[in-house]
Parts: C-alpha cells; sequence; structure tokens
C-alpha cells in the first residue's frame, strides 16, 4: 500500500502582500455586497430579506397567529443564512421595534427591548409574524416578478430581491458601515413618499425643490423637530450627503404658584431615553449646569421627562438651549444615502434618484406579473378549448377511453387536439363532467380573453403602466394616511435658532448682585442690590473705594485698564462679599503698573469712546472690547508716554464730543468725525501746547452740555448754548463756560 502524499505537497507559495490583498478584496465584497448595504430596490439587506422570506414561509400573515422566533431564527440559519443566531436575532429584534423602524417589518409579542436600551427577553420566550408593511413588500414575489438564487447550500432557493409594492428604504431608512463605505439614511413618511413618486411618474424631470415640497424632510419614528434651515435639507437630498440637526420637542407647563417644569414629549432618533437621563443627572450632580433642579422619568406609552428648573426666574428656552448644547437632547442625523443598484453596484444617490430607481423597479415588477399572468391565462384557455371539444363530443370522448388501450393518441389525432388538452381530459374525474356546460365554459374563456387583452395592452403601454403605479401609490397614500396613527407626521420643522452664548446666562441663574472694587483694583460681589448710599463697606487699611455698581450674576463685567487693554470678568465668579474680596489679578492677567479706568457690566450693541492721553481716540463697538482669555484684548494702542484716559458709553442720539485738556480748553466737535475701529490709536480729537486730555464726553448737542457742581449739593449745570466751543476735530479749543469743575471733568 503506497504511503499517503504529504500535506505540505498542497501548499503553493505566494507573495503575502498579493495574497493578502487578494483576500482582503474578497472579504470587503461580500461586506458591501451581502451584509452592509441595502438593495435600492426594496431596502433590505440580506439577513432581512431573508427573515421575511422565512416567515412568509412559516406562514406567519398578520390573520394567523404567532410562532416562536426561535422557530423562525432556527430556520433562517438553517436555510438561508448561515450566520450566528444572537446576530441572526438582533436584525428580528430591530424589525420589531416601532422606536427603531418607523413601519415595523415584524409585529412582535413579548418583550422585544424599549427605547430605554433594555436588552429584548431570549428568542424562546418571544413571538412574532409579519405586518402588513411586509406583506406589501413580498407582494408578488410567487408570480415571477422577481428572480431567484439558490440558497448557500443549494437544497432550496430565494428571492434576490422583493418585489416592494411598499418603499421601504425611504420609509424605514437605513444605517450600516462597510469596508472602506458606509450608508445612513434616515426613514420618512409613506404618504409623503408616495406623494413624491408620483410626481415622478407624471414627470420624471421633476425638480428637487418640487419633491420637496410634497416630501420635506425625514419623519423619525421618536419624533423630534429638525432645526436646521430648508437649505441643509436640499444640499442633503440633492447629493445624497449632508446632516441636519434634531432635537427634543418640549413645551413648558405651569404649576402652582408661578413655578414651571419643561416637559419633553419626544427625544432625538436612536437616543436611548435611560443614557439621556444619566447624561442630564450627571451634568447636575457636577454642577455643570446650576439653573437645572432636576429631572424626572414619568414615561409611560409616550415619552415624558420632567426638568425642573433650580428657581421661577430661570428662561425656558436658555436652560434648554444649554441642555442642546451639552447632551444627546440635540443629535445630527447624518446623511449618506449609499445603495446597492440593481447591478448591485455601491452608488451614492440623491432623492430623486432613489425614487426613480425604485420606481423603475416598480415598473419591471409591474410588467413581469402581467407577462406572468399572461402565461396562465394561455395555458387555461387552452385547457378551456380541449374541455369544449370535450363536451361536444362527450359519447365519443367516453367511448374512445373505453375502448381504447391507449387513449391519448386517439383522442389527439381524432380531435386535433395537443398533448396537454388530450392530458387534461384524461385526468378529469367523473363528478367533473356535470360541469362541461358550453355556457359556462363560455363566460369563462370570455372573461379570460378580457383580462388577457388588458394585460397585453398595459405591457404594450407605457402610459397604462404609469396609470396603473399611481393607483398602486394612491391606495398605499391611503392605507398610510397622515390622518391615521400609523401615518401621521411626527418629526416637525423649525427655524434654525440663533447662536447663543451659553458660557453664562446658560450656566447660571439669574440673580442680582453688588459688585465692589477697591482702589487697589481689589473685587467683591455682595448678594442683592445694596443700597449704595447707606451701606457702610469695608476696605483694607490703606485702600478705599472705586468702584460700586449694581449687576446680575450673569452679567459679564468690562475691565479697561490703562495700557489698553480689555479684560472680561464673569460676575458670577466674583468672591464673596464677606471679606475684603480678591486681587483681579488673580482673575485676569493685569500688565504691571496698570490702572483700571474702567469697570462696570459689559452690554451688548452699545458703542465706546477711547480717548488717550495724548488727546487722540476712536469710537469701538461693544463686541470689540470682549475678550476671551486671562490675557485680555488689545484695544487701544497709546503712543510711547501716552495712557488709556477715558472709556465712556456712547448713549443713544448722542451726536457730539466735548474734550477738555488739562491746559482747560474745551472742545465740542461732531460725533461723526470719529472713526469707528476695533483696534488703533485712533485720530487727534484736540490738540494741546502744554499737558494732555483731561476727560471726553459723548452727548446730544441739542441737550447741552451738563456738568455736576462742587460741594455736597449734588446739582448740575447745562450749558445750552455751545455755539463758542464747537470746532472741527484737532482744534485747540478755548476756555470753558464759567462754573466749569476745577479738575477738569465732566463728572
Amino acid at each position: 500500500m503506497s504511503a499517503s502524499p504529504s500535506p505540505t505537497n498542497a501548499i503553493v507559495e505566494e507573495p503575502f502582500e498579493a495574497a493578502l490583498s487578494e483576500r482582503y478584496l474578497v472579504y470587503a465584497l461580500s461586506t458591501i455586497t451581502s451584509r452592509s448595504l441595502p438593495d435600492v430596490r426594496d431596502g433590505l439587506k440580506p439577513v432581512h430579506r431573508r427573515l421575511l422570506w422565512a416567515m412568509r414561509l412559516l406562514r406567519l400573515d398578520p390573520e394567523n397567529g404567532y410562532k416562536k422566533c426561535a422557530r423562525v431564527v432556527g430556520d433562517v440559519i438553517g436555510k438561508y443564512h448561515p450566520h450566528g443566531d444572537v446576530a441572526v436575532y438582533d436584525a428580528m429584534v430591530r424589525l420589531a421595534q416601532d422606536f427603531a423602524l418607523r413601519v415595523p417589518l415584524v409585529d412582535g409579542q413579548g418583550n422585544f427591548g424599549n427605547i430605554d436600551g433594555d436588552n429584548p427577553a431570549a428568542m424562546r420566550y418571544t413571538e412574532a409574524r409579519l405586518t402588513r408593511a411586509a406583506i406589501l413588500l413580498m407582494d408578488g414575489v410567487d408570480e415571477d416578478t422577481v428572480g431567484f438564487k439558490p440558497t448557500y447550500n443549494g437544497e432550496e432557493e430565494e428571492p434576490e430581491v422583493f418585489p416592494a409594492a411598499f418603499p421601504n428604504l425611504l420609509a424605514n431608512g437605513a444605517s450600516g458601515i462597510a469596508v472602506g463605505m458606509a450608508t445612513s439614511i434616515p426613514p420618512h413618511n409613506v404618504a409623503e413618499i408616495a406623494a413624491a413618486a408620483t410626481l415622478l411618474i407624471d414627470n420624471p424631470d421633476t425638480s428637487l425643490i418640487d419633491l420637496m415640497a410634497v416630501l420635506p424632510g425625514p419623519d423619525f419614528p421618536t419624533g423630534g423637530v429638525i432645526v436646521d434651515g430648508r437649505d441643509a435639507l436640499i444640499e442633503a437630498y440633492g447629493s445624497g450627503r449632508g446632516s441636519v440637526r434634531l432635537r427634543a420637542a418640549w413645551a413648558v407647563e405651569e404649576g402652582a404658584r408661578g413655578s414651571w417644569a419643561i416637559i419633553v414629549s419626544a427625544i432625538p432618533y436612536q437616543v436611548q431615553k435611560s443614557k439621556l437621563i444619566e447624561a442630564i443627572a450627571a451634568l447636575i450632580n457636577e454642577k455643570k449646569l446650576p439653573i437645572l433642579e432636576d429631572v424626572r422619568d414619568e414615561s409611560d406609552a409616550e415619552i415624558r421627562l420632567v426638568l425642573e428648573p433650580r428657581a421661577r426666574t430661570v428662561d425656558p428656552a436658555t436652560l434648554m438651549e444649554s441642555l442642546f448644547k451639552l447632551t444627546d437632547l440635540e443629535v445630527r442625523v447624518s446623511f449618506n444615502m449609499n445603495v446597492l443598484d440593481d447591478r448591485r453596484t455601491p452608488q451614492v444617490m440623491g432623492l430623486r434618484g432613489l425614487l426613480l430607481a425604485w420606481l423603475k423597479h416598480r415598473r419591471e415588477v409591474l410588467v413581469r406579473a402581467a407577462e406572468h399572468r399572461l402565461t396562465q391565462i394561455a395555458d387555461r384557455l387552452e385547457l378551456l378549448a380541449g374541455y369544449l371539444i370535450a363536451y361536444l363530443n362527450l359519447d365519443e370522448v367516453i367511448r374512445i377511453i373505453r375502448e381504447e388501450d391507449a387513449p391519448k393518441p386517439v383522442l389527439m389525432a381524432r380531435f386535433a387536439l395537443n398533448d396537454r388538452q388530450a392530458e387534461a381530459i384524461l385526468n378529469m374525474r367523473l363528478r367533473a363532467l356535470r360541469r362541461l356546460e358550453e355556457l359556462e365554459i363560455g363566460r369563462e374563456d370570455a372573461k379570460l380573453r378580457e383580462e388577457q387583452a388588458g394585460l397585453q395592452a398595459l405591457v404594450g403601454s407605457e402610459a397604462r403602466q404609469r396609470t396603473a403605479l399611481k393607483k398602486q401609490l394612491a391606495e398605499l397614500a391611503k392605507l398610510y394616511a397622515t390622518d391615521t396613527p400609523l401615518g401621521r407626521r411626527r418629526t416637525t420643522f423649525a427655524d434654525a435658532p440663533a447662536a447663543m452664548a451659553l458660557t453664562a446666562e446658560a450656566m447660571i441663574e439669574r440673580e442680582p448682585l453688588t459688585v465692589i472694587a477697591s482702589a487697589k483694583n481689589w473685587i467683591r460681589a455682595m448678594k442683592g442690590h445694596v443700597d449704595l448710599t447707606t451701606t457702610d463697606l469695608k476696605y483694607k487699611d490703606g485702600d478705599g473705594a472705586a468702584y460700586a455698581f449694581h449687576a446680575e450674576t450673569t452679567d459679564r463685567l468690562l475691565l479697561l485698564t490703562s495700557s489698553g487693554r480689555a479684560f472680561t470678568l464673569a460676575a458670577n465668579d466674583l468672591p464673596g462679599g464677606r471679606g475684603f474680596g480678591e486681587p483681579m489679578s488673580l482673575m485676569v492677567d493685569l500688565p504691571a503698573g496698570d490702572a483700571v479706568v474702567h469697570l462696570g457690566a459689559w452690554r451688548p450693541d452699545t458703542r465706546w469712546l477711547l480717548a488717550a492721553s495724548d488727546g487722540r481716540g476712536f469710537l469701538c463697538e461693544s463686541n470689540d472690547l470682549l475678550a476671551e482669555t486671562r490675557k485680555g484684548r488689545q484695544v487701544l494702542n497709546p503712543r510711547e508716554g501716552a495712557r488709556l484716559a477715558v472709556a465712556r458709553p456712547v448713549p443713544a442720539g448722542a451726536d457730539s464730543v466735548a474734550v477738555v485738556g488739562d491746559n482747560r480748553k474745551l472742545l465740542v466737535m461732531p460725533l461723526s468725525d470719529l472713526p469707528v475701529m476695533a483696534r488703533g490709536q485712533g485720530v487727534t480729537l484736540q490738540k494741546y501746547r502744554d499737558g494732555g486730555l483731561s476727560d471726553a464726553l459723548p452727548f446730544r448737542l441739542a441737550d447741552g452740555l451738563s456738568w455736576t457742581m462742587g460741594g455736597d449739593s449734588g446739582r448740575t449745570r447745562t450749558e445750552a448754548d455751545l455755539t463758542p466751543w464747537r470746532g472741527a476735530r484737532g482744534a485747540a479749543g478755548r476756555l470753558p463756560p464759567n462754573g466749569f469743575p476745577r479738575d477738569n471733568r465732566f463728572g
């Protein structure tokens, strides 16, 4: 007996790189075409198609009873899909979840998981059957409308694609990750899909804008609000790629004694409610959102999340904007409409492309179904002709059958029958003879020929095919009408919200504060708006008062120093008012030797007058004074030896600027002579032989120029006629009116 050959003789030497690339390519193609990407015609991946097919063969129609999911999964992995039972069951569970699919394809009985992210029960406990949508998806599969292919072991056949009378791809969407590509198609409303498809049947060149008039955007199973503008959807539907923002739906619910709470009634698609609540609770526990007091889950069959603010003064919109930014109450849903076309080739399609591909498939299904029925009608008409001959010659037929040893060829020769007709006559039972009436045969023949003529006209006329498709779409739209529970639109649209600065207002409860700063730059904040005229404010030895004003915890404070730098302080971060406070240098990087020129609450949409001690200055917008870092922002660039001397907000209606120098010369000029700049040295406001600028004041010329009188009286004086002091920018000016303050300041 000869020795068996060595196993090493079967080894084929091949470069590792070539072997790896070849095998990886095979794996990649298999993943793309047989696992991850849906077919554009029925919107299904192979595992979903095989699940529905196995359930159909088990006769799990909506009218019949349920069967164990383990039975279905066993049939699928045993006959069609040789993969793990866990993966197949997970796919089946998703087909039954009404929060995962817009229109579920499986009707589940038992625990199929929930929106909290809880796992379903084991497949031996759950039961399932098909839904009406799944039946529509497979309607006509037995009428030779689609091709079949052998299963993996060659023992049976399975459909390559379903007839897809239900637009599953757009209705339920799809997601998946293949090798080097992925797909993400959001779900849509069935009635809107039918309306858009009808437009394309009437006019294949219908524009995307016209399609979006009836199909405005996705319709997610869990509802929500799409807040991106229409342009984002047009881009996504046009190119097949893009994204939109999807937010939770919410409303304010009034409570007792002026209290209120926010009720979230819908959360974004594919967000687990339990994890969302955990994320919100973590924000509360970590004090990252102080304006939120509590979150409660009062959901039953409907979503109901209760968000309680810390105080009644919290702005609901601000609270929600902060939650949208910090949690999955707002998500970005991507569009990557990558599908397998009818040649099994991956392709990214826009909305028009997807609808046209589905309609093309439906038209082919319609024609193939008609041709299949024509074949059946031709066969039946052929038999009816034979039956009519048998009826008219019944006695002779019976004689031949009784007397001839081989009656079939005799019948064929005697009555000019073909093989099928003769065989059908011979296979008839005696009881059927009484039904062979000429009128009955004639009626059936006429009815079949009428149907045959209609089907032949349908096959030969594109117009008739379009009419038939529109009729089917009308029935589909009626079945899933927007006034039905399953067909109503759940996702709404809203204008894109304006960007909100959440660094202060969204995170802080609004409360009154009194800000106090000393001459040596120590700062603190007392709770409430204290009376600054009667409150005894204490300072460290050798220090004294400099600034004291009312603000709120949500305010940002503007700090301007003599070097021309602007700093921003958060009022909520200021130390408490029990002690002397803290040095400003702990909060911002104050340059050495810098003096504070201005400290106050920053206000948007305000214009400022900035002037240096050498008499140069300009106007600046308040937004240009905000600083994002401790180092601040250089706004005014004083020349050597000069410093920022004046920083005043320009009041509404101001049209003039009064400038006074150390030389006690006053000049009034138009405010329009000053440029508006974000940074720089500015222009010359007033010229001096000796000294520099002492003060500057923007005001309304018609109101006159006012200044505070000396002493403790608190009286002011107003000079109405300023003609002697009016001049062009850069002039020297002249001595002020009698009674002008000796310190050369307007007060």
